[in-house]
């Protein structure tokens, strides 16, 4: 790089930058004692103060909060229509779901211990549908905002695959979790059965005639059981990569996969180096080479 000390201001189309091999500061990141960036602390306080419209909030403290506090979300949106929807569709629901649970355990009948189930996951329902709809209508200047899709595919697996775009993929979601949850099933009748046998094998007044020995049917047993938890465990991962996917193709959703190979030179101040292991301590003028590709 070429370079000359200047000690005057420049203006123009000249930027300042770090010493090579550095990156520059904003003046307003807060340092802490050890000088390293420290990220300005986000209070309980800035919460309720972002909900009156004080300060601003991102989506992923916004998804966080109504999940806490449902209708927080259509607060800050400034949907306050949709705020009585919300609480009555979850009161409503959830009395339902105890006026009946009152009713099964008085008369037994299963009737209402059905109805009971119903109000209950529709109260759950309800509670969802808000916490998705705050995602929803989250203004955002970007038409495909990361965060958005990681809820939507948290929310609902392959949904931020259907928000990108990318359709191909939920046939490949969703036949994973039939898979994952075909293998669970299947070994957990197994882990069941063997447990069964194990159980009555143990028991001498049982009256147990099978030919296993119940030291045979307990490793049968934990098998299975093991072959169950690594099925479990699998489907975690297979949800986890679901919101994964959805994150990482949002990001990409500004990548320039254009033909485009271009490069400009511009001038640039270069801020000295640190005094305690280099010695130009003024201001330098240089040449900045930017390439895309």
């Amino acid at each position: 790089m070429l370079s000359l000390y200047a000690r005057g201001q420049f203006v123009g189309n000249m930027t300042r930058t770090g010493p090579p091999g550095s990156t520059q500061t904003n003046q307003n990141e807060q340092i802490d004692e050890e000088g390293k960036y420290r990220p300005p602390e986000y209070t309980l306080k800035r919460y309720f103060r972002s909900l009156a419209g004080k300060d601003t909030l991102n989506l992923s403290r916004l998804w966080v909060g109504s999940l806490i506090l449902p209708g927080s979300a259509q607060i800050y949106n400034k949907d306050y229509w949709k705020l009585p929807v919300l609480y009555g569709g979850i009161l409503g629901f959830t009395y339902g779901g105890i006026h009946n649970n009152n009713l099964y355990h008085k008369s037994g009948d299963s009737r209402y211990k059905l109805q009971r189930t119903l109000f209950y996951a529709a109260a759950a329902f309800t509670w969802w549908g808000g916490v998705l709809d705050g995602a929803v209508s989250f203004k955002y200047d970007k038409p495909v905002l990361p965060a958005r899709a990681s809820i939507y595919s948290a929310m609902l697996p392959g949904l931020g695959q259907a928000y990108n775009g990318d359709y191909w993929k939920i046939p490949i979601i969703y036949g994973g979790f039939i898979t994952v949850g075909y293998f669970i099933s299947s070994n957990n009748y197994q882990y069941r059965y063997y447990k069964n046998l194990h159980n009555l094998a143990s028991t001498p007044e049982s009256g147990y005639t099978g030919s296993a020995s119940p030291e045979t049917l307990k490793y049968y047993r934990d098998t299975y059981r093991r072959y169950r938890d690594y099925s479990i465990l699998a489907g975690v991962i297979v949800y986890a990569l679901n919101v994964i996917d959805a994150n990482v193709f949002a990001h990409l959703q500004d990548f320039d996969m254009s033909d485009d190979i271009s490069a400009s030179i511009s001038p640039v101040v270069i801020e000295p180096l640190d005094y305690r292991i280099a010695k130009n301590t003024a201001p330098s003028l240089g040449l900045s080479l930017n390439i895309r590709f």
